[in-house]
């Protein structure tokens, strides 16, 4: 018979950090402002002292050890579940289906390394109002897109010819203010019962947290990295729990 987890009122963060990488090689511990990636939003999450664990998911030694360095425990994710093709929902699976007596949380939350400039404070706003809502499966951060970026002015080209992606919705709202929509932000949360229920990881009903650009920075191709080290070297960016520099830099 299969075991019966128990879920408590906590939360976990599970940080997907696979070696694997196209744009750039062994991304996750890039370096970003002379530090590596997976130190940003890991830090992030240990200081909003919202988690009870938190865990790298990785297949790759040198992550690993640096996640260690940083008092982040560290599962070693299987082969099977490190390709470019493996979901993060299936790594989070796997590993809740392998914790033994650990008493299940309520909550867990992914905290992605690519999302370099999660704050603690996005952390446990997005967590409060998780909490407040029962009725909610999960929870995400979201940020306004560029206005060109808005889906009324977005084209396709094919034959050489370009036109607009949703060309009867534009002309509806041509004289009308755009309808505000979102991009996804840097946290996403979901109910560990709603998860092995079977609920995908953004289902619905799911609470939202706006942030402000350019808190929604991810990283995924080398342009990325270009300008989140620009965006630092301005000072456009607020990240006090990466100060000052302790030993573990």
């Amino acid at each position: 018979m299969d075991r019966v987890h128990r879920v408590r009122r906590s939360a976990w963060a599970f940080i997907p950090a696979r070696g694997g990488s196209k744009g750039i090689p062994l991304k996750n511990i890039a370096l970003l402002g002379g530090r590596p990636l997976l130190d940003y939003a890991s830090r992030a999450a240990l200081a909003s002292g919202c988690f009870e664990r938190i865990v790298c998911s990785t297949d790759h030694p040198t992550i690993a050890q640096r996640a260690r360095e940083l008092g982040l425990e560290v599962d070693v994710r299987p082969a099977e579940l490190a390709s470019d093709t493996a979901t993060t929902q299936a790594a989070i699976l796997e590993w809740l289906a392998r914790q033994g007596d650990w008493e299940l949380p309520e909550f867990i939350f992914v905290v992605e390394p690519t999302s370099p400039f999660l704050r603690p404070a996005d952390i446990r706003l997005l967590l409060e109002r998780f909490d407040a809502d029962i009725d909610a499966v999960s929870a995400q951060t979201v940020a306004l897109p560029p206005h060109t970026h808005h889906a009324w002015n977005q084209r396709r080209l094919e034959g050489g010819y370009v036109r607009f992606a949703f060309a009867e919705r534009k002309a509806v709202n041509f004289k009308q203010e755009k309808p505000i929509l979102y991009i996804f932000g840097n946290l996403l949360a979901c109910r560990t019962a709603c998860l092995l229920a079977g609920h995908g990881l953004f289902d619905e009903p799911s609470v939202g947290v706006e942030i402000e650009r350019p808190y929604d920075v991810n990283i995924d191709y080398p342009d990325d990295m270009s300008l989140a080290e620009a965006l630092l070297r301005a000072g456009m960016v607020d990240l006090p729990h990466m100060s000052p520099v302790t030993d573990l830099d």
